[in-house]
């Protein structure tokens, strides 16, 4: 899988910049979950033999699939959903951690979550299905680091 779109920017911390910087551009929240719909879309093509059980990620009300590959010096996620918006937190989700190092992605809190005003706009569903696919991500770099 080291094919993977991302990461799109040098650093973490620049992915989350660069994400609150392109949410500022939307006026209301009905601009923003259009955005998000749009990122998930562009979301890497999900092999359909990798949505197994062993893969599905639980804590979501929706489908979500996670497949992670690489070691402590780059870490790459496969991941997709069943939901236009829930695909396109997976997309902001791969765009911050997707391509890091293990030690990067255990430093890196997930700021670009509060800075753009998800936290307040989600489901209670949702919300603990985008906690669920962040404490993945971050037990698989932890395991990588152990």
């Amino acid at each position: 899988m080291n094919d993977s779109a991302f990461p799109l920017e040098p650093t973490a911390a620049a992915a989350q910049a660069a994400i609150k910087e392109e949410f500022g551009f939307f006026g209301d929240w009905s601009e923003r979950y259009q955005y998000l719909i749009d990122l998930g879309r562009k979301l890497p093509p999900f092999p359909g033999d990798l949505k197994t059980e062993e893969h599905r990620l639980h804590g979501c009300q929706s489908m979500v699939w996670l497949v992670p590959s690489g070691d402590a010096d780059r870490l790459d996620f496969l991941a997709a959903s069943d939901s236009a918006i829930v695909s396109g937190l997976v997309y902001l989700a791969l765009r911050v951690y997707s391509g890091r190092s293990a030690r990067e992605i255990v430093a890196t809190e997930p700021d670009y979550i509060a800075q753009i005003g998800l936290a307040k706009h989600l489901s209670p569903t949702r919300s603990n299905g985008l906690a669920a696919l962040l404490a993945s991500i971050r037990d698989t770099a932890q395991r990588a680091l152990a």
